[in-house]
């Protein structure tokens, strides 16, 4: 049984070197046939076959989370970590506490880092108010529970730009 096995490899072994010579022969045979510039083309489209494209892309972002890291620090005037007590949100009906809590952060931020709100004299023309944007993440925290379980308190970071414009974050440990 041993032998015939190794003869049976021993074959197939033979049989895959007298194959690979006939296929190159062939693959010459065909390139002569295609003319020069269709063989660089095609030269050109296997060497980027060889290169997977998501190598290149990676490359190409780290600088650019780089340069973008860098124009936010660079536009950020002033930032402060704050704990916002929620827990009066609790005093709504359970379908309507989640709402009332995210309503309560912006009040607290608008308070605390000194947004000016439209008034209504004023017209929109004059000057572009300041904006105040919660991020997804503390919008995910808040609402993480349900609507009608939102957290007692919540620890966020608010970091206001050049323009006034005020972004929240959630603090750093949480």
């Amino acid at each position: 049984m041993e032998k015939e096995t190794k003869e049976v490899a021993k074959t197939e072994e033979k049989e895959k070197k007298l194959a690979e010579p006939a296929e190159e022969e062939e693959l010459e045979a065909a390139l002569e046939e295609i003319p020069e510039e269709e063989a660089k083309e095609e030269t050109k489209e296997e060497e980027k076959e060889e290169l997977p494209p998501a190598e290149e892309k990676e490359e190409a972002k780290p600088p650019k989370e780089e340069e973008t890291k860098k124009k936010e620090e660079e536009e950020i005037v002033e930032e402060r970590i704050y704990t916002v007590p929620l827990a009066k949100a609790w005093i709504m009906p359970p379908n309507k506490r989640t709402p009332r809590a995210v309503r309560m952060l912006r009040t607290f931020i608008v308070k605390h880092m000194k947004l000016e709100a439209k008034k209504e004299g004023e017209t929109e023309e004059e000057e572009e108010p300041s904006k105040l944007v919660i991020s997804n993440e503390v919008n995910e925290r808040m609402w993480a529970r349900g609507i009608e379980k939102p957290p007692r308190k919540i620890r966020v970071r608010a970091a206001k730009d050049k323009e006034g414009n005020v972004t929240v974050y959630l603090a750093e440990g949480d």
